[in-house]
């Protein structure tokens, strides 16, 4: 049930999303694909904690369709590397967007050490069990120094409602000690912003809206579409939250930076 809730939710719906954005139009692209996972204040908060600028090599751990990591190419100029395990995911963001995509895992990044100057991973540390694994590869692959941007769902207390399938929330706790213990220092996290403009939101609905009227029928969608609940009922009682973390692979030598903790 949770391999198949997840493949789901990960990568039945992101093929189907793309094919509704051949049929609705480009401009419903970076939207329909960053559904669930970012919102633009929270990729530009990102974005500007990792001080991404042109020519920098981005790689997206977990990447999807590919929709966080093309925003970043559109408005800083980055050159993006999508890792993705998921098949039809990854194909969802060569079609759409054209970007490079590695069909692999972040336990093991087939990438060389020190050759990404800032890593990014939305929305993926809760759905993996692993994640010291995840963050420590992450760790490798980031040039020393390197900017780490994190969108992790976190646990506020203990859980009396079911867990999406295949979704394990670290308290604040649990992060900040996987995040040292992988190499990284923490310099700055907060809540993620809400909402999103309203022509964001009406095209990633649209899309929403074809993937339903064509698939409503597939046991996949059904079952994407009970994750999604379980998601919306944990948030609702406040059981979880979102929080955007930027963090920085240690360097060797010299003085440690200020850490800048915002929280609400």
């Amino acid at each position: 049930m949770t391999a198949s809730a997840m493949v789901a939710e990960f990568d039945d719906v992101a093929g189907w999303t793309a094919d509704a954005v051949e049929h609705l139009g480009q401009r419903h692209a970076i939207p329909a694909t960053c559904r669930g996972s970012a919102s633009p204040a929270a990729l530009a908060w990102l974005a500007e904690a990792c001080e991404l600028s042109p020519g920098i090599r981005l790689l997206d751990v977990g990447a999807g369709a590919g929709g966080p990591a093309a925003w970043a190419a559109e408005r800083f100029g980055v050159r993006p590397i999508l890792l993705e395990p998921m098949p039809a995911a990854g194909r969802a963001a060569a079609r759409l967007f054209g970007l490079p995509v590695i069909a692999a895992d972040g336990r093991r990044i087939p990438l060389r050490t020190g050759s990404a100057d800032a890593a990014w991973c939305l929305g993926v540390l809760c759905t993996v069990r692993d994640k010291a694994a995840v963050l420590s590869e992450i760790h490798r692959v980031l040039t020393p120094g390197g900017s780490l941007g994190l969108l992790v769902v976190v646990a506020r207390g203990p859980q009396t409602l079911p867990a999406p399938h295949g979704n394990h929330f670290p308290t604040q706790r649990e992060l900040l000690a996987l995040l040292s213990g992988a190499g990284f220092e923490l310099l700055e996290q907060v809540d993620q912003p809400h909402g999103a403009p309203l022509s964001w939101s009406r095209r990633a609905e649209q899309v929403a809206a074809v993937v339903a009227a064509r698939h409503r029928a597939d046991p996949a969608y059904a079952l994407a579409t009970h994750q999604g609940e379980r998601f919306t009922r944990l948030f609702a009682s406040g059981q979880i939250t979102v929080r955007l973390i930027h963090a920085v692979s240690r360097r060797p030598t010299g003085r440690p930076r200020t850490p800048h903790m915002e929280e609400r």
